[in-house]
């Protein structure tokens, strides 16, 4: 099955950008232990693990249960041999499951069946296994994405967007739930919350995708849910923002309530809004932002501290023309200083030795020198890399100079 990123809009923002020619400081993380309140280690040391697609596990659909599990912990190894201590799972990719939910499907991507059940509980497993190996494990969820095409027709009868065809809406080439209908919103919490009730995750976890990133010529078909529901806001952008407000704020309650020490946390692109637009923006020149675009505030979830932790996806170098590593990494730690809400760092591990980069990505130090940057702003309390595949692969020995550098000692994240 061909290979695709939960980057792969975030790359073509990187085309957007208006240029000329998808564990730095010792503050500590938390995490629960038996007596449920959290306690201090050492910091985030995390890694992505992608599954929609199969981008980075499993390795093809329909692989036998035993031979999905061989390689999903051969991965949680990986973490441990390059001395990480937490794996962002992604268990929800498309509007599906992989464990078994009462709300929507069994993934295709494990048995190349949409609602086959594979024989096995992969949630269960990477839970109990990860902690095994001293290691974290948080759910991530893609909040509103149901397909990575257009034909509802392709879902199962029992799929819930086609019991609510009206949930619905296309858009460049994909299927999304529509973030202003209420009764989507509880939906898509009721189906994500159900994995913290049922599993003892060390977190919920959300990508960048919330209103889907801009297609060219094409609009989002929400004017009748605005119609219905957006009375209380002058404009459509100001009522999508609140949308995905509502949506960051409720199910960071919700996860405080069912698992008090679980944690809830986002990985937005890393640009809020440009200076140039706000004067509270990045020195950046991005084409797409997170505010404008995705409609997501996400400088106000860290500031009003509904986040426990956030994870800006920093996918550049340093230095890189409008859009420079350093410049970002400064603003964002400005804006977590003074808030309850943690700051990771995303890392591109996918881009070193890709021969398709530039030349900062083919020095296997780049990496090694966005962790000793870091290590000069105290409020960046960890990174974490994506992705998985990369990390097993580790094509130039980017993370190995990661752990050789920074990481003098094995990860203790998980305490177990």
């Amino acid at each position: 099955m061909h290979r695709i990123s939960r980057r792969a809009f975030a790359v073509a923002a990187l085309s957007a950008f208006t240029l000329a020619p998808r564990a730095a400081s010792a503050a500590p993380a938390h995490r629960p232990h038996a007596g449920g309140a959290p306690r201090a280690v050492p910091e985030m040391r995390g890694m992505w693990l992608a599954t929609v697609a199969g981008r980075d596990w499993p390795s093809r659909p329909g692989l036998r249960a035993a031979e999905q599990r061989a390689e999903l912990t051969a991965l949680l190894d990986a973490a441990v041999e390059h001395r990480l201590n937490t794996v962002f799972l992604q268990v929800r990719p498309t509007a599906d499951a992989l464990w078994p939910s009462p709300y929507e499907p069994w993934s295709e991507f494990l048995s190349g069946s949409q609602g086959r059940d594979p024989g096995w509980d992969p949630l269960g497993t990477a839970v109990t296994e990860a902690h095994a190996r001293g290691l974290e494990l948080h759910a991530w969820c893609n909040p509103y994405r149901v397909a990575t095409h257009d034909e509802p027709a392709r879902l199962i009868p029992a799929h819930p967007a086609r019991k609510h065809p009206e949930w619905v809406v296309p858009y460049g080439g994909k299927l999304y739930y529509d973030p202003g209908q209420p009764e989507v919103r509880a939906f898509v919490q009721d189906a994500m919350v159900d994995a913290v009730e049922r599993y003892e995750v060390d977190g919920l976890h959300f990508d960048d995708y919330f209103y889907p990133y801009p297609v060219a010529g094409q609009s989002f078909a929400d004017a009748g849910t605005f119609a219905a529901h957006g009375k209380d806001h002058a404009t459509k952008t100001d009522w999508r923002r609140a949308n995905v407000d509502l949506l960051v704020r409720e199910t960071a309650e919700r996860v405080r309530s069912v698992r008090p020490t679980a944690r809830f946390g986002v990985s937005p692109f890393g640009v809020w809004r440009n200076a140039a637009d706000d004067a509270r923006g990045s020195d950046t020149r991005a084409g797409v932002r997170t505010y404008d675009d995705l409609y997501a505030d996400t400088r106000k979830w860290v500031r009003e501290g509904w986040l426990d932790y956030v994870v800006p996806q920093l996918y550049w170098s340093i230095g890189q023309d409008g859009a420079d590593y350093a410049k970002l990494l400064a603003w964002w730690a400005d804006v977590a200083e003074g808030s309850r809400t943690e700051l990771f760092v995303g890392e591109a591990l996918y881009k070193a030795g890709d021969r398709a980069q530039p030349a900062p990505w083919q020095d296997a130090g780049e990496l090694s020198r966005h962790l000793e940057l870091a290590r000069e702003h105290p409020q960046v309390r960890g990174h974490v890399f994506f992705s998985a595949r990369e990390v097993a692969e580790d094509r130039i020995g980017a993370l190995a100079r990661v752990a050789a550098d920074h990481y003098g000692e094995a990860a203790r994240g998980a305490g177990r």
